[in-house]
């Protein structure tokens, strides 16, 4: 298990995390928890404010993946938590036959998948992979989902990623002080399960999760 930035090249955006605190209700938080269309192409206070392919997102951080963990066309992959299957698509154009799979809570997202990856996206839950063999996966990537699962049923899911992955690598919302932790919760819409990282740290070490993980700070 060890803290790996492979998220350094994907392009940070300003966060005006005062502004959404002020801003932030209840029924935001609840319509965005739904992950449907308001979530993803909805207004920017309910999630994304569209979310929508660039290269410029995941191609160079997919690079940085594929050297860290050695992966060439034979290889298999699994996202979850994958969205509309941006990163997958970009794994395809690096890796030219590498193996795809993506699952997400979200019908919305997957209906609405980029078409060229749609074959190898379906409606899943984090927390429940039982349709995967143990260690079917080279590579089973998680990025800021885990977290947005109640304390339980995040551990469970970050059990079954480690399950089904030779390797494994997750992002998840955390903080590492006190003023972190101020603009997380400000900012924070979806998430259930907030900690700062070392509090993480020992959840990892408690469900025996040996994985490469990183932080998404605000």
């Amino acid at each position: 298990m060890a803290e790996v930035n492979l998220m350094n090249r994907y392009p940070a955006s300003k966060k005006n995390t005062d502004e959404r605190a002020t801003q932030k209700t209840e029924e935001d938080k609840n319509i965005a928890r739904q992950f449907g269309k308001e979530f993803f192409d909805g207004e920017r206070k309910h999630g994304y404010g569209g979310y929508n392919y660039h290269p410029r997102f995941w191609t160079d951080v997919v690079r940085d993946m594929a050297n860290y963990y050695h992966l060439t066309q034979n290889s298999k992959i699994l996202d979850v938590g994958c969205g509309k299957g941006f990163m997958l698509y970009d794994f395809t154009r690096v890796i030219p036959g590498i193996s795809v799979r993506g699952i997400d809570i979200s019908e919305y997202a997957i209906a609405n998948g980029k078409e060229e990856i749609k074959p190898f996206l379906s409606v899943g839950d984090a927390k429940n992979l039982e349709k995967f063999a143990n260690k079917e996966f080279d590579l089973a990537i998680s990025i800021t989902t885990a977290h947005n699962l109640p304390l339980k049923e995040c551990k469970n899911a970050i059990k079954e990623i480690q399950r089904v992955g030779k390797n494994a690598f997750l992002t998840v919302d955390a903080w590492r002080n006190e003023e972190e932790k101020e603009k997380m919760l400000k900012w924070n819409l979806t998430a259930k399960t907030l900690m700062g990282c070392e509090d993480w740290e020992k959840l990892f070490q408690e469900v025996g999760y040996t994985g490469d993980y990183y932080w998404l700070i605000p």
